[in-house]
C-alpha cells in the first residue's frame, strides 16, 4: 500500500508536466496558425514593386515584339515563370534578369531603374 502511494506521489507530478506541457504546445500551435491565417503581404511595398517589376518586364517585351514562349525559349524557362514574372506573382532569378536585360538590349541596371519604389 505504502509502495502505492509512493508511485502515485512520483508519477502524479510527471503526468501533470506531461499534459501541462502538450496543452501548452497545442496553445502555441493554435496561434501560430491563428497568426499566419490573418497575416497579409509582409510588406505592402514588396507587392508594389513586384508588381511594377512585372510591368516593365511586360513592357520591354512588348516594345520588342517578343511573345512569352519566345522570351522563355531564350532563356531556357517555361512559358508560365514568364507569365507569373509578368504578373507579379514570382520574381525572376538574378541569372535571369541579367539574361532578360540582354535579351531586351539594355543594361540589368537600366532594367531595374524603370521598377517603381513606392
Amino acid at each position: 500500500m505504502q509502495m502505492t502511494f509512493i508511485m502515485f506521489i512520483i508519477i502524479l507530478p510527471v503526468f501533470l508536466g506531461i499534459t501541462g506541457a502538450a496543452v501548452y504546445l497545442f496553445v502555441l500551435i493554435v496561434k501560430a496558425l491563428k497568426s499566419y491565417i490573418n497575416s497579409q503581404d509582409v510588406r505592402k511595398e514588396k507587392s508594389e514593386t513586384r508588381k511594377s517589376l512585372g510591368e516593365v518586364l511586360k513592357k520591354y517585351r512588348t516594345d520588342n515584339k517578343m511573345t512569352q514562349e519566345f522570351v522563355a525559349e531564350s532563356l531556357g524557362v517555361s512559358r508560365q515563370a514568364v507569365s507569373k514574372w509578368e504578373q507579379g506573382t514570382s520574381e525572376p532569378s538574378t541569372s535571369n534578369m541579367i539574361a532578360l536585360a540582354k535579351l531586351y538590349g539594355v543594361t540589368p541596371e537600366e532594367l531595374l531603374s524603370k521598377v517603381k519604389s513606392e
